[in-house]
C-alpha cells in the first residue's frame, strides 16, 4: 500500500495536496482505488461549486460499484481534472497523480490525518 508521507488524507480514502496555504489537490487514494478496482467512469462537480468537509464531491464507477467521492476540506473547486472523463483508469495506474479536483479558499481543513495516522486506519478497516 503506497501512502506518500508528503500528503494528508481523509478516513474517506482521499488524498489532499497543499499547494498554497488555501489550494490544494483532492485524489483518491492508492488504498482506494485497489478496493474499487478497475475504473471506468468518473464524475466531478463544476469549477465554482462549494464543499464543505464530508459533501459528496462527485463519484466513480468501477466494475465492481460506484463509489461517491467526499470533499476531505471545504472550500471551493477552482479546476477540475477533465482528462480523467476520457481515461478514468488513470486513477488505477498512478493514484497519487491522478488529481480530480484542485480546492481553494479551503475553509475547514481538521480532520486531515497525516500518512501515519492513515496508515493505521487503512490496517483497521482490513
Amino acid at each position: 500500500m503506497n501512502i506518500p508521507a508528503t500528503l494528508q488524507y481523509s478516513k474517506s480514502h482521499e488524498w489532499v495536496k497543499f499547494t498554497s496555504k488555501d489550494t490544494a489537490l483532492v485524489g483518491l487514494t492508492d488504498f482506494a482505488q485497489d478496493q474499487l478496482g478497475s475504473l471506468v467512469f468518473v464524475n466531478l462537480p463544476e469549477v465554482g461549486d462549494e464543499f464543505e468537509v464530508g459533501d459528496t464531491l462527485g463519484d466513480v464507477e468501477s466494475v465492481k460499484a460506484v463509489s461517491d467521492i467526499y470533499a476531505p476540506v471545504g472550500g471551493t473547486i477552482s479546476s477540475v481534472n477533465e482528462e480523467l472523463l476520457d481515461t478514468p483508469e488513470a486513477i488505477n495506474q498512478s493514484p497519487y497523480d491522478a488529481w480530480l479536483v484542485e480546492i481553494s479558499a479551503i475553509s475547514d481543513q481538521d480532520d486531515l490525518l497525516s500518512a501515519s495516522e492513515y496508515k493505521v486506519h487503512c490496517l483497521e478497516e482490513g
